[in-house]
């Protein structure tokens, strides 16, 4: 499980203080996924970004059952001076996995073809987000962290490949996702809440939430 209690978080903007959290509390059990839609600009990935432990809390604490995913997209972990394929073997290494099955993995799901092999400085920021998510995905965790659904490329084929196995790993693996649009959401997480000037309002149904969601930022 990943469990908020009385959370708390803001930023001084060098003008005013903004609120991301006001004490929110909040549990994701294994096997429920959970989306959090909230609009632009509220914080999304402050929060994502506090689940994976890269950001600590002002206040509250977070507690981590189970075995938690970086979000997609971030890059942190990698170095960019060596290639996708060093990435993954070396990463594979830290988390204990097989440097060759991690290697295999992402270079099928990435397709990236002799990029590949070359320093990851070199890459587009479609094939940046491409790699990050193979990488995610042949990680082994038991929830993974999303932040706005499908990384942001164009490739058709590697978007099909990714969602696909998605999809599947609703079946082993718990989701938690975080959106400004209600329609990503929908095919993954079957619970959600609505993140609104630091207040999470959270529900049993995606459909209860949005319909808070579309008066707020429609009404």
């Amino acid at each position: 499980m990943l469990e908020f209690v009385n959370v708390s978080k803001s930023f001084w903007t060098g003008t005013q203080r903004k609120v991301i959290l006001d004490q929110a509390s909040f549990r994701v059990d294994l096997g429920r996924s959970f989306g959090i839609l909230a609009p632009n600009g509220t914080g999304k990935t402050t929060l994502i970004n506090m689940m994976a432990g890269l950001e600590k809390p002002d206040e509250g604490t977070i507690r981590r059952g189970c075995k938690v995913s970086f979000p997609l997209g971030f890059m942190g972990g990698v170095v960019s001076n060596i290639s996708a394929m060093e990435n993954a073997r070396f990463i594979a290494k830290l988390y204990g996995l097989d440097p060759d099955y991690v290697e295999a993995y992402c270079r099928w799901l990435c397709n990236l073809g002799e990029y590949f092999d070359q320093p990851l400085g070199t890459y587009s920021a479609g094939m940046k987000a491409r790699f990050s998510f193979a990488l995610m995905l042949a990680l082994d965790f038991d929830i993974y962290l999303i932040d706005e659904g499908m990384p942001g490329t164009t490739d058709v084929e590697f978007n099909r490949k990714a969602g696909a196995i998605l999809q599947e790993r609703l079946n082993t693996t718990t989701i938690i996702m975080v959106s400004h649009q209600p329609a990503t959401l929908e095919k993954f997480v079957s619970s959600a809440a609505v993140l609104m000037d630091g207040r999470l309002h959270i529900f049993d149904t995606l459909e209860e939430a949005k319909q808070l969601y579309d008066y707020e930022t429609q009404g």
